[in-house]
C-alpha cells in the first residue's frame, strides 16, 4: 500500500464518521402531518432559514458527502 492510497484512506475515514456524526446531530424531521403543515409554513416565512443550526448541519453533510464519494473514486482508480 502506498502513501498516496494510506492519505487518500484515512481523509475518506474522517469523512465518513463526519457525515455520520453530522447526520446524527440533526433533528428529526418526522413531525407527523401537522408538523409538515405548520412547518412548511414557518419556513416559508422565515428571513434567517439558512443561518439555524439545522442548515448549517445539512450543508455540512452535502460537503462531507460529497468529498466522501470524490475519495471512494480516487481510491479505486489508485
Amino acid at each position: 500500500m502506498s502513501a498516496l492510497q494510506i492519505v487518500f484512506t484515512v481523509l475518506q475515514l474522517l469523512s465518513g464518521l463526519a457525515v455520520t456524526v453530522i447526520v446524527l446531530m440533526q433533528s428529526g424531521k418526522s413531525a407527523g402531518l401537522s408538523g409538515a403543515i405548520s412547518g412548511g409554513a414557518e419556513t416559508f416565512m422565515s428571513k434567517g432559514k439558512a443561518k439555524t443550526l439545522d442548515a448549517k448541519l445539512a450543508k455540512a453533510t452535502k460537503w462531507f458527502a460529497l468529498a466522501f464519494v470524490l475519495l471512494t473514486l480516487i481510491l479505486n482508480l489508485i
